[in-house]
């Protein structure tokens, strides 16, 4: 990353947000500039020929783009979307509350709930493999007729269809395990070095080497997803001959469950430094265990010829599955009782009630359970050929996928009413409060600017919804977590049609109805994720839209599940400490400008320079969302604390900008302007008025944009703070505009 040392007094480095956009847009150099009109329609002149036109006089312009990392290619894009119950599971064990006596908890409880959802992932594929193919397809002609890829295995024993089919969960498990392990050698070669100071949780991101516990958890996953496949396979054998064989082996299986489950619980031993390698043979040891154990137990199930059971399904899939849901509901209630008891009496300062772990948790385990229901019912749907759903769902695959996609479109579908409630009741207080904010920007409004006032009201009042998304989360989350326990009625052999029907006398077929509407709207969910992942990499707008999801979820290094994706931060903040103190050492003061999470970025960076660099770095932050998200999500790592020491840093070298039209970043400090001596966060923050003007300036066709999250590094308050900080940093800045 060296470039030519030609550079001023002052280097700018902006970093820019979420929209993956390109260098050129982040320093605003394209050759052509507009000068009117709007994005649909407007008048453009060519720049002048210099390399730092966007920049001020005396200061030199960088940009750091970090915008693949996260996604990079359509594959690693559409990995995140299959990915995403793993992800959001991840992130839940960042989420703890800030009282240090819950962390081993929430740790634990988390990471527990991170095996299920690899249990999940290893029945949901043995389902379709060993119930739906080889118990139920491969003894039926019908499902057989026409189908030469599966007849040569029709008309063999059972236990030898089963062995056979095994492989596929099999292989299923070597491909996850196998994708896991790469990413991170690819970041390995940048690792910070400990700067061995004390400093906010926020700074450890990115200096802690994350990859030995990516290991142990890895390790400890791998050898419960093969013990879960032997598991499967010992129940149908066990079903109908329960040899000493069989039970010795399904001993073997538990115990090796069990030292998993025993493991995740002791954060103390699973966080251990890097050097400890006893605990990286003790999970190594047992990953290697449950894979010659699971060659074992497909051996072992073909030999012989036991009397295997006449059911519907595999014998004991549909308990095994029953038990994993009552263990999620069981584990995400203890979090629930954690996350109240530990969480933050004083008023305002409780992020999502105190429920924010809990609620993520709970939303990746019920998108987990959908994803497992629609594979194996859209598999059903397949080899059934005509029969129609709707009867497919009341005596096809087990029940308690029935509940979980009756379940989910529950949750959802009451979720999206009450979302639709809150926005009617609320659009009355939110606009009067965004008409008292246009009446005092704009007081002097001539009466033809009344439709942009409008306008501009309805933006603001559009931005001051983000505060209502937190009871709607949490409402959704307890929804999920009420589907996953409703699960274990499958148990008794019931689909929801007939229990509602007894309950509430709602009949029965209009339930199925709705079961089977709801599995098409969970296809449409995965098939609209997999399309909005290809035109996130592909489309900048659509990217900027639903790439807050991507870039906050993998911000966060994995401590939960191993096969969650990468996390960038490993890599992008160690890499942008070691530029900024390069720059630093060699003479240059460094003004550091980041847009949206690209100020997440620049947060964790600046607690992780050493006090002789700080004293040369400077920081403007635009429309941020370290308090307006980061601090209420992730109380633990970004506090008041926390956001102080940003500041002595930098020697309160930051001004951070936001509007009111700004649906994600807001103000760090304080909302209004009030200097008070002795405080210099108090004088951070600076309040935007967006637009510039309601009225069409001469020249021009149309009214001043209305930016809301939108960078703009080119507007002249921009500029201002640019050469502020750059004269406070002891540059030589020229007038806002002024090019070298």
């Amino acid at each position: 990353m060296s470039g030519p040392d030609d550079s001023g007094d002052v280097v700018e480095l902006r970093v820019h947000g979420v929209s993956g956009a390109s260098a050129a847009q982040v320093l605003d150099l394209q050759q052509t500039g507009q000068v009117a009109g709007d994005r649909s329609g407007g008048f453009y002149r060519p720049r002048p020929r210099c390399s730092d036109t966007a920049g001020v006089r005396g200061v030199t312009l960088e940009a750091y783009r970090w915008g693949d990392l996260p996604s990079g290619t359509v594959a690693r894009t559409l990995a995140v979307v299959f990915l995403l119950p793993f992800m959001l599971v991840n992130v839940a064990i960042w989420m703890r509350p800030a009282n240090p006596g819950s962390e081993a908890t929430v740790k634990s409880l988390c990471r527990v709930l991170a095996l299920t959802l690899t249990v999940l992932y290893v029945l949901a594929i043995a389902g379709v493999a060993l119930d739906l193919v080889g118990w139920k397809c491969l003894a039926s002609p019908d499902c057989l007729a026409g189908r030469s890829w599966l007849s040569w295995l029709g008309g063999r024993p059972v236990g030898q269809r089963l062995a056979v089919l095994a492989l596929v969960p099999a292989a299923a498990i070597g491909l996850i395990w196998r994708v896991s392990s790469r990413p991170g050698r690819t970041f390995e070669a940048f690792r910070a070095p400990d700067q061995g100071s004390s400093a906010p949780r926020l700074g450890t991101v990115g200096r802690w080497d994350a990859e030995p516990l990516v290991g142990r958890l890895r390790a400890i996953h791998v050898a419960a997803a093969f013990a879960t496949l032997d598991l499967a396979l010992l129940l149908a054998r066990g079903a109908g001959d329960a040899s000493a064989a069989t039970t010795a082996l399904t001993a073997i299986t538990g115990v090796i469950l069990a030292g998993c489950v025993g493991l995740l619980c002791t954060p103390p031993l699973m966080d251990r430094a890097p050097g400890d390698q006893r605990l990286d043979r003790v999970t190594r040891t047992l990953r290697t265990a449950a894979v010659i154990l699971t060659v074992a137990v497909v051996a072992h199930v073909p030999i012989g010829s036991p009397r295997w059971p006449k059911e519907h399904g595999l014998p004991g899939y549909d308990t095994t599955l029953a038990g994993l849901f009552v263990a999620q509901t069981m584990l995400l209630a203890a979090l629930g009782v954690v996350l109240l008891w530990h969480r933050r009496r004083e008023r305002g300062a409780t992020p999502l009630f105190g429920l924010g772990a809990i609620v993520v948790a709970a939303t990746g385990i019920s998108m987990a359970v959908a994803y497992s229901a629609e594979l194996v019912y859209r598999v059903a749907d397949f080899l059934d050929r005509d029969v129609p759903t709707g009867e497919g769902i009341a005596s096809g695959p087990p029940r308690a996928y029935t509940w979980a996609i009756f379940g989910f479109f529950r949750a959802l579908l009451v979720t999206v009413v009450v979302a639709g409630l809150v926005v009617l009741i609320s659009r009355r207080s939110r606009r009067r409060v965004a008409a008292a904010i246009v009446a005092r920007d704009f007081p002097n409004a001539p009466a033809e600017a009344g439709p942009r006032l409008r306008q501009i009201r309805d933006a603001i009042a559009r931005a001051r919804f983000t505060e209502k998304l937190v009871p709607l989360a949490v409402l959704y989350g307890c929804l999920a977590g009420l589907a996953t326990a409703t699960t274990t009625i499958g148990l008794l052999g019931q689909v929801p049609g007939d229990v509602i029907e007894r309950a509430v006398g709602l009949p029965a077929d209009v339930v199925t109805f709705g079961t089977a509407f709801g599995s098409w709207v969970i296809a449409a969910v995965i098939l609209g994720l997999i399309i909005g992942g290809i035109f996130a990499y592909r489309t900048e707008p659509y990217r900027r839209h639903i790439g807050v999801l991507w870039d906050l979820g993998t911000f966060w290094p994995r401590a939960a599940h191993p096969f969650a994706p990468p996390c960038y931060s490993e890599r992008a903040v160690p890499e942008l400490a070691r530029r900024i103190t390069y720059l630093v050492e060699r003479g240059d003061a460094v003004l550091l400008t980041g847009h949206s999470h690209g100020s997440v970025l620049l947060a964790a960076t600046v607690l992780q320079l050493p006090p002789r660099v700080g004293e040369r770095v400077a920081l403007l932050t635009h429309g941020s969302p370290l308090r307006r998200l980061y601090a209420r999500l992730f109380p633990a790592y970004v506090d008041d604390a926390a956001l102080h020491e940003i500041g002595r840093r930098v020697g309160w070298r930051w001004v951070n900008l936001w509007r009111d039209t700004d649906p994600i970043g807001g103000w760090i400090f304080s909302p209004e302007p009030s200097p008070a001596p002795g405080d210099p966060a108090t004088a951070v923050d600076r309040r935007q008025r967006d637009p510039r003007d309601v009225v069409t300036p001469p020249g021009d066709s149309v009214a001043p944009p209305i930016h809301g999250h939108w960078p703009a590094e080119s507007d002249e308050p921009f500029t201002e703070v640019v050469r502020e900080l750059a004269q406070r940093l002891g540059g030589r800045a020229g007038p806002p505009g002024t090019s070298r």
